[in-house]
């Protein structure tokens, strides 16, 4: 397939774009992309008919910022006739064959979001011609491609292929977390999803196991600490402000009244640091430095709150730093994530992994 089709959040479609032509020239794929403010998607419109599947294969979609998820696709399918959307689409289809599963999603807009129950409803008679035909196994298989379905208006509809060990786990790239009732603040989703994100399910008992050590800096009122001690971690929380009562009764955090980007741990045996202060990028990822040439932590999740204009250019510079700084202070092991999650707003969330090879705490 020629297109690569790319989610995103309404709002950051440029930011998306740029992306994605930069990572596709540094492939030698020669393109251009078609992007509409709030439309939560862009496409990516390759030269050859091959660059969407070269794309979909090569490009690994965590390495991009913006996309919360990726598949290979053709040109839009248009004009859809109401008392048959299911010829045409399986049409587009025929050269996918023995897909593990099918979705028919939409983009992440209030009117997007209008098609969800005819999405549904879709699904059954489409799945049944893909089997048909032979684009779809008679059974799920997670080892499989996936085929996606995105309906972008009444009557239209961009559909392609995703390989399951390069897409998202979740439709749209959007996993549905559920607010706890006993939380401080919103908040508490964003770390909660970084968590799912970055650390692999079968290293959750270890990197994310009772007993470990964290630090919250900025921790008030408690939303990222929340997730801490739900986990069985004991906590500093670090901030001026005052926590959560529940938090500080549980006998796992301990309160330092104190400003983040001074605040030292007087012991060496920290695991996690996290941080989602309102702070300028550029001053919290060197504080992240800092504690990082300090062999300070293991691991770190912070947010960079973004700029209005130029997101991904600054998000780039920085990550950029971050990588040399750490290079140029003696610290070559190290793995450097970066990702707009669904419950980030105008920020982007980073995962720092210190010696990601040696023991564990």
């Amino acid at each position: 397939m020629k297109n690569l089709f790319l989610y995103c959040r309404a709002g950051y479609e440029k930011d998306c774009a740029a992306e994605i032509q930069q990572r596709a020239g540094e492939l030698g794929i020669g393109g251009f992309v078609k992007a509409n403010n709030d439309d939560a998607f862009v496409v990516f419109q390759g030269f050859a008919d091959d660059d969407g599947d070269r794309l979909a294969k090569d490009l690994p979609l965590d390495s991009l910022v913006f996309a919360r998820q990726m598949f290979a696709c053709g040109d839009l399918i248009s004009d859809l006739p109401p008392e048959d959307r299911v010829s045409p689409i399986s049409a587009a289809l025929a050269g996918v064959e023995r897909a593990g599963e099918l979705r028919v999603e939409t983009p992440d807009t209030n009117e997007a979001k209008e098609l969800s129950a005819f999405c549904r409803k879709f699904t059954v008679p489409l799945r049944q011609a893909l089997k048909k035909q032979g684009s779809l196994l008679d059974k799920e298989h997670a080892r499989r491609p996936i085929i996606h379905v995105c309906f972008v208006g009444s009557g239209k509809a961009f559909v392609g292929y995703s390989l399951s060990n390069n897409s998202s786990p979740h439709y749209m790239g959007i996993p549905r977390l559920k607010f706890p009732s006993d939380a401080p603040s919103r908040s508490t989703l964003k770390l909660d999803e970084a968590f799912i994100h970055f650390i692999p399910r079968e290293e959750h008992e270890i990197r994310l196991r009772s007993g470990l050590n964290a630090v919250d800096l900025g921790a008030c009122p408690g939303g990222w600490t929340y997730q801490l001690v739900r986990r069985g971690m004991m906590v500093q929380a670090i901030d001026n402000g005052p926590m959560n009562e529940k938090l500080m009764d549980s006998g796992q955090v301990t309160h330092h009244r104190a400003d983040g980007f001074k605040f030292e741990p007087l012991k060496r045996n920290v695991y996690w640091l996290v941080c989602d202060m309102v702070e300028k990028p550029a001053r919290v990822a060197e504080l992240m430095e800092h504690w990082a040439i300090q062999g300070w932590f293991k691991e770190a999740i912070f947010n960079l709150k973004l700029p209005m204009k130029s997101r991904y250019k600054e998000v780039s510079q920085i990550l950029a730093n971050m990588h040399a700084i750490l290079k140029e202070n003696g610290i070559h092991e190290f793995h450097l994530a970066c990702k707009h999650l669904y419950h980030d707003r105008d920020e982007v969330t980073v995962h720092l992994w210190l010696r990601p090879s040696s023991p564990w705490i």
